[in-house]
């Protein structure tokens, strides 16, 4: 009797339970129950308490899915599957059910996946979108490289002044932008966003270039009137830590192109939320050359450092090998480095290619390559 009575209890209570539960986890699992855009998408073992308040970056479209899983099982495999650092996503679209399953699936650390605001993805009031359209079709008629391109424009203002602030990343103090179909040739067997925060670093970098003038006619003209009117946010060029030689050689007259190729970034989420920075930024995007030029976030982000930063406050990843076509960063010295931990050739490395930015940045830091060498051999 007792055994029936436990028998009933069982089929009524018991087991529709674990039914149930058996049918969430499932759901769970393949992607049919899904969080919104301040959750996570699947929950993950948390790793040791070693980690900082730091997160990966992505702004992606779900049609890159396969360049983008390629990616991040190389930096998984390079860095995150022994720290577990989260992911963020943003796209200007919702992201599909298979991007999310795909990504979640091989990332270590948590998964975050976000949509844009009208505000950030988009054309501001005071923008002229005949005269922009204009800019554009002008631009693509001398085949200037996106020139013709709304979205890459809209991608350029939105990296330049937004992603730092969407909601997902707002808890985060430092960040570490990923592009798709990028590629990371060394073992990264340090922790870099330990190091910004015990060195004080608000940005680390891998390679710079100079940028395409034409894309920029108005931009350094834009920044002189801003350093008039917030000296308050500038190093003075006189000061011994000022980086300003590095974007300007003749005292900030003119702009030399100089920049640090944005694709890769480790940064401080703080310090690009400052009143400083967002001056800057708004009184670019007020001049309007996110449209009716092309200017990009690279230089954006770059001058904004040379200006505002401190050198020591700046740093060159130099021994995290990087790609993005067509260049790559490849640390030379010490031997071992490039023999042990990287898979790719220093002997094309674009740090000393006659299009490289980077032997000035030495010359004006007063360093050398191996001054900037974290990893540690075996």
């Amino acid at each position: 009797m007792i055994t029936a009575k436990f028998g009933r209890i069982f089929l009524l209570v018991v087991l529709p339970l674990t039914l149930l539960v058996s049918f969430l986890l499932l759901a769970n699992r393949n992607g049919t129950i899904t969080s919104s855009y301040h959750s996570s998408y699947a929950s993950k073992p948390m790793h040791n308490n070693t980690r900082e308040n730091a997160a990966f970056v992505v702004l992606v479209r779900n049609s890159e899915l396969n360049g983008l899983r390629e990616t991040l099982q190389n930096v998984e495999d390079r860095f995150n599957r022994k720290k577990g650092y989260p992911w963020v996503f943003l796209n200007d679209e919702p992201f599909t059910e298979q991007f999310k399953e795909w990504t979640t699936g091989l990332a270590s650390g948590k998964t975050f996946y976000g949509t844009l605001e009208k505000e950030s993805w988009g054309y501001p009031g005071w923008i002229d979108q005949a005269k922009a359209a204009r800019a554009r079709q002008e631009m693509a008629d001398k085949n200037i490289i996106y020139g013709g391109s709304e979205s890459y424009r809209h991608m350029c203002r939105f990296q330049s002044g937004f992603f730092f602030r969407h909601p997902l990343l707002l808890e985060y103090d430092y960040y570490w932008r990923v592009e798709p179909n990028v590629k990371f040739y060394c073992d990264v067997d340090y922790d870099p966003f330990q190091v910004m925060r015990e060195r004080d670093l608000k940005y680390g970098w891998t390679i710079s270039l100079k940028e395409y003038e034409s894309t920029i006619e108005t931009l350094w003209s834009t920044v002189k009137k801003f350093m008039n009117d917030h000296p308050e946010h500038i190093v003075p060029k006189e000061d011994p830590e000022s980086l300003m030689e590095w974007v300007s050689e003749d005292g900030g007259n003119t702009y030399n192109l100089c920049h640090f190729w944005s694709n890769f970034e480790i940064g401080s989420i703080k310090w690009l939320n400052s009143k400083a920075y967002l001056d800057f930024f708004d009184a670019l995007d007020k001049a309007g050359g996110f449209f009716y030029e092309r200017w990009g976030d690279a230089p954006v982000h770059s001058i904004a450092a040379a200006l505002m930063l401190k050198k020591s406050e700046v740093h060159w990843f130099y021994d995290i090998g990087y790609q993005h076509n067509p260049y790559y960063q490849c640390p030379r010295e010490p031997s071992w480095l490039a023999a042990e931990k990287c898979s790719c050739d220093p002997e094309n490395s674009f740090d000393t290619h006659w299009y490289s930015c980077t032997p000035q940045f030495l010359k004006i830091t007063g360093k050398k390559p191996t001054d900037f060498l974290i990893t540690q051999r075996n």
